[in-house]
């Protein structure tokens, strides 16, 4: 019987998934670890698998379209089966123009005819038939000219990923015409405005952060903090351990125990009652492609700097790589943003939705001060609280 395969809810904030590519068309075999779709949520593009055998007899919506939460991605079954019914038991949106079955026979496929003449072709496309390897890898190797079928990948199953290309030689012929090709791809002065379509992360941080903005009474709180025992600190430790931590990792290691003190500010406004968490879960904020996402660092006060270190090193690499996945940005209860590596001396950020406040971190900069009636230079980061008036007094 033929199976329903639904949009799933990808985060917390999820109401819609554009699809982003299809891997698969109408009469592909598809197996059950394949992925059949890239999907743009409002967090990150994530990959979709079926989890079933069989045939993709239809699919919900063209590339680019967007399918509410739980409704009908595609259809897989058997060859010629009769789908129609499941789109009308099933849920499924009734303005989705339907595509007919498509009858595929099994005793000669496309691959079969091809190869009574073209044997190297047919070789070549079974091979990229059972290539695994994620889109991002596939990006990456487009770019660089490798050819992923002499690899072999250390992800699941096998599966190249983004690091297995990150040491892989660039073929001498790739590298030669790299320069002609970025030249020749320039975008040209037509003196004609461009419009973007938004992305779902787009769509949402402007709803969620316009929401924040002018429903939560924003008040700013702001401070000029001397770093100059930190970095001594930060070059003590980071002489003694493997893992090297950042200028943030001792930022959110600070919040999170400043927090534990507190608690008032580890809250959210639910409307009726203010929620004060048992857990301390710090997000950090990291700039995409698409917009803004925010890891979560989870228990921060309970872990040690080089434990914090790692576990954000890895969710940045995750969410810039599009392989996060929702409960590793979920989940909240404080917010910062670094915008110090960028130059910038200080900022101000809008709160993000549950948390009551959001920290605003700037660079550090030589800084001359008073101290004891002496001017001294101290090396100086400065800080801006945001802070939702309805939670925070």
């Amino acid at each position: 019987m033929a199976e329903v395969i639904r949009m799933p809810l990808l985060s917390d904030t999820m109401k819609e998934g554009v699809i982003a590519e299809w891997h698969k068309k109408v009469g592909d075999i598809v197996k059950a670890d394949d992925v059949i779709a890239e999907v743009e949520t409002d967090k990150a593009t994530m990959e979709v698998m079926p989890y079933v055998d069989g045939t993709l007899l239809y699919l919900g919506v063209e590339k680019g379209k967007g399918v509410p939460v739980n409704g009908i991605m595609a259809i897989i079954g058997k060859p010629g089966e009769d789908f129609q019914a499941l789109l009308g038991t099933q849920g499924g949106d009734s303005t989705v123009p339907v595509t007919a079955p498509v009858a595929v026979t099994p005793a000669i496929s496309t691959t079969e005819v091809v190869a009574t003449d073209q044997p190297d072709a047919t070789a070549a496309a079974a091979s990229d038939l059972h290539l695994k390897a994620s889109p991002l890898a596939k990006k990456i190797a487009t770019e660089k000219g490798l050819d992923l079928s002499k690899m072999h990948g250390s992800g699941d199953g096998g599966r190249i990923i983004k690091r297995d290309l990150d040491q892989a030689v660039v073929p001498a012929s790739a590298s030669a015409i790299a320069p002609t090709v970025i030249a020749t791809t320039l975008p040209q002065n037509t003196g004609q405005d461009i419009d973007i379509p938004l992305t779902q992360m787009r769509k949402i941080i402007a709803q969620r952060l316009a929401e924040s903005k002018f429903s939560a009474p924003h008040f700013y709180l702001r401070i000029s903090v001397e770093m100059d025992k930190a970095i001594d600190a930060r070059k003590a430790i980071n002489n003694f351990t493997k893992s090297k931590i950042s200028f943030n990792d001792l930022v959110i290691k600070a919040c999170a125990m400043a927090l534990r003190k507190h608690p008032a500010i580890n809250s959210s406004w639910m409307g009726e009652y203010i929620r004060q968490h048992s857990v301390i879960n710090i997000g950090t904020a990291v700039a995409v492609d698409e917009g803004l996402i925010v890891p979560v660092i989870r228990n921060a006060d309970l872990k040690s700097l080089t434990e914090i270190s790692a576990d954000a090193s890895s969710l940045i690499d995750k969410a810039r790589n599009r392989k996060i996945q929702p409960q590793e940005f979920t989940g909240n209860t404080f917010t910062i943003s670094n915008l110090g590596m960028m130059d910038i001396d200080e900022f101000t950020a809008i709160v993000n939705p549950p948390d009551a406040c959001i920290l605003a971190v700037g660079k550090i900069t030589p800084t001359p001060v008073v101290d004891n009636n002496q001017i001294v230079v101290r090396q100086i980061m400065k800080l801006t609280l945001s802070c939702d008036h309805r939670v925070v007094d």
